[in-house]
């Protein structure tokens, strides 16, 4: 079956806590986010070439023993009904090339039937599910660009309680847009997810988002960026 693979990163050291993943950049997706850097891959698709699922296997091949597992971003990936199927034909090789750590997913968490099949059948080895802001629909409405009515937030909770059976290892992460979101609704959230494996905290780029307006949006800096991490890990463990 040929995948509409839209981007192949060969190599990257950010994109998996303490792995080397290539990464795998999957179109489309049903948010709209203000502060989006993928936003042409969500809204044009179809103005990227497909990267031949074939010719990634060969370049992985090439790669052997340098690269512990393949991520697959987007986009939002569990919109897609292939999703599975593409995973079911990455695995045998992954195994093959001894890429240990797996498939690694990125979700918005809006999908929580796929997610709750992808790891019943044992298909990703852990999942950073994205959390945009509190869990309110108006709070989500405004983060996400799409309306939010009550089923689509159930549908979050879901998948954030989902993760929470711990099945498969996980973590859930914000990116901080200082005008966005607020360091004690950062807080609160770690409160509601109290007991959660990891909680982290990215810094927003204010490089080129789907907002042109969050261009002159200043990130926080380093320091303090550590020190509300801390706090939300003091949070998770309270």
């Amino acid at each position: 079956m040929n995948y509409p693979i839209k981007g192949f990163l060969e190599t990257s050291f950010s994109d998996w806590p303490g792995k080397m993943a290539a990464v795998l950049f999957l179109p489309s997706c049903n948010f709209r986010c203000l502060f989006c850097h993928n936003y042409e891959l969500v809204l044009r698709p179809q103005e990227f070439p497909d990267y031949p699922l074939e010719e990634i296997l060969k370049t992985l091949r090439r790669r052997r023993g340098w690269i512990d597992g393949v991520c697959l971003t987007g986009g939002e990936p569990t919109i897609h009904t292939w999703l599975p199927a593409l995973i079911r034909e990455l695995k045998p090789a992954l195994r093959t090339l001894r890429m240990t750590a797996g498939i690694k997913l990125d979700t918005n968490g809006s999908n929580p039937a796929c997610l709750r099949d992808l790891i019943s059948e044992r298909l990703v080895d852990y999942v950073a599910m994205d959390l945009k802001g509190p869990l309110e629909a108006d709070r989500y409405e405004s983060l996400t660009g799409v309306s939010f009515p009550g089923e689509r937030l159930a549908a979050v909770q879901a998948s954030v309680r989902l993760l929470r059976e711990g099945q498969v290892d996980y973590e859930f992460r914000t990116t901080v847009v200082p005008s966005l979101i607020g360091e004690e609704e950062i807080y609160d959230l770690a409160r509601e997810i109290r007991g959660a494996r990891r909680y982290t905290l990215q810094s927003f780029n204010p490089r080129d988002p789907l907002d042109a307006s969050l261009k002159k949006v200043a990130p926080w800096d380093d320091e303090k960026l550590r020190r509300v991490q801390n706090r939300v890990n003091e949070i998770l463990r309270s």
